[in-house]
């Protein structure tokens, strides 16, 4: 079964991806990167034949160039600048960064090793190429299609209703049905809602004329721990500083959880906490976080309504509603919904991802606010990096 091409432009890709580049490109050009896959779903088999037609894809992903058109609409977003998108005139993904294979198993092995400014955009890529493969190759598609217009459906009658009253951003991209349905998906949210605020999908904005939604990932803290001079249960500060004289003060959310919120919030002072519009949740109950994140503002005297709670972890639009509820009256609340977005059909999404796991050659790990979301292939750095954290924590209180 031969697929057409899956990823057909370089803006294909969530917007974060740029503005973390854009830092790396300006601070960090000396950092190398290595990042694994995994598919948290149990009994996933990947076949030869997804497999080649995989290898296809990245070949042709490899091939893509930015368009003059698409450079000129990065140059628009106020906070990405000029000799940024000149160097992404001249980038384009190279195929001997990326390996794809599968083990006796049918597990799905993907690795990519390179220069850390070159390296990190081929995440999102390849989780769009590895999700449409997968869908298209082992199920009836258009027999999912229709399962998941009936589901959209329903979620545009409860958004029109008065079901549910909140605004949000799709950000379906890395875990899509494919590249068509998350085109239909977010161009149906826009033109058929009020609610659906913008989208990560930074090549669906351009086409509809949206709002880009992003600031930054995990990586982007977890790659100040492979930066020698930096000790690790600071990273958060390094990384918030770095981010915050990059874009003076501008396009400022901060994630909490990469080595654990309580951590986070030891360096999120007072200069921070100005500094930064909001915080995003991507692990823990949300609930709980959100009143921590209200005391932590609170303690800084700190009107909370001028703050954002933005919520991405995991999200339906049932749940969302919920903590919609909760929180609407003392702080402004967003959502970015992805999965239940772009890949809501009667059969269950694969939970992919792919993670830094080294920088310079030194591991790198993601703690979270939920045990079962850390990844690390180094299991003594792991722990030294949580006794690393603890320490602070313990010290400091």
């Amino acid at each position: 079964m031969k697929l057409k091409p899956i990823v057909e432009s370089l803006l294909d890709i969530d917007l974060y991806k740029f503005n973390m580049d854009q830092v790396i490109f300006h601070k960090h050009t000396d950092l190398c990167g290595k990042y694994y896959f995994k598919c948290r779903n149990k009994d996933v088999v990947f076949t030869d034949e997804m497999v080649q037609e995989i290898n296809e894809q990245v070949d042709y992903l490899c091939s893509l160039r930015f368009k003059k058109e698409e450079l000129n609409y990065l140059r628009s977003i106020r906070f990405i600048k000029d000799d940024y998108v000149e160097f992404l005139r001249l980038w384009h993904p190279i195929r001997d960064y990326v390996t794809v294979s599968r083990d006796d198993d049918g597990e799905l092995q993907v690795v990519v090793d390179g220069p850390l400014f070159s390296a990190m955009q081929f995440e999102i890529y390849l989780l769009e190429i590895i999700n449409e493969v997968y869908f298209r190759m082992k199920y009836d598609y258009d027999s999912l299609v229709k399962s998941a217009e009936e589901k959209l459906d329903e979620k545009i009658k409860r958004l029109n209703d008065g079901t549910y009253t909140f605004k949000f951003a799709e950000f379906g991209c890395r875990r899509r049905l494919s590249r068509e349905w998350e085109d239909v998906v977010v161009r149906r949210l826009a033109q058929e809602t009020d609610k659906c605020i913008g989208t990560s999908n930074v090549y669906l904005a351009m086409k509809y004329n949206l709002t880009p939604i992003g600031t930054y990932a995990h990586e982007y803290v977890q790659m100040y721990q492979g930066i020698d001079k930096i000790p690790l249960a600071y990273t958060n500060y390094y990384a918030m500083r770095d981010w915050y004289n990059e874009y003076d003060g501008d396009n400022g959310t901060a994630l909490t959880d990469t080595i654990t919120t309580d951590l986070f919030l030891m360096d999120f002072n007072r200069s921070m906490v100005n500094n930064y519009s909001g915080v995003r949740h991507d692990s823990g109950d949300p609930f709980e976080w959100g009143e921590k994140m209200l005391r932590h503002y609170e303690s800084y005297g700190v009107d909370t309504e001028s703050k954002l709670l933005l919520f991405s972890d995991s999200l339906d639009f049932d749940r969302a509603q919920k903590l919609y509820d909760h929180f609407k009256d003392r702080c402004k609340v967003s959502f970015g919904i992805g999965t239940f977005c772009s890949n809501d059909t009667r059969e269950n999404a694969l939970n992919i991802v792919i993670k830094l796991q080294y920088v310079n050659g030194r591991p790198v790990a993601k703690l979270s606010d939920n045990p079962e979301k850390s990844m690390c292939r180094d299991p003594q750095y792991l722990d030294y990096l949580k006794r690393s954290v603890e320490f602070r924590l313990h010290r400091e209180k």
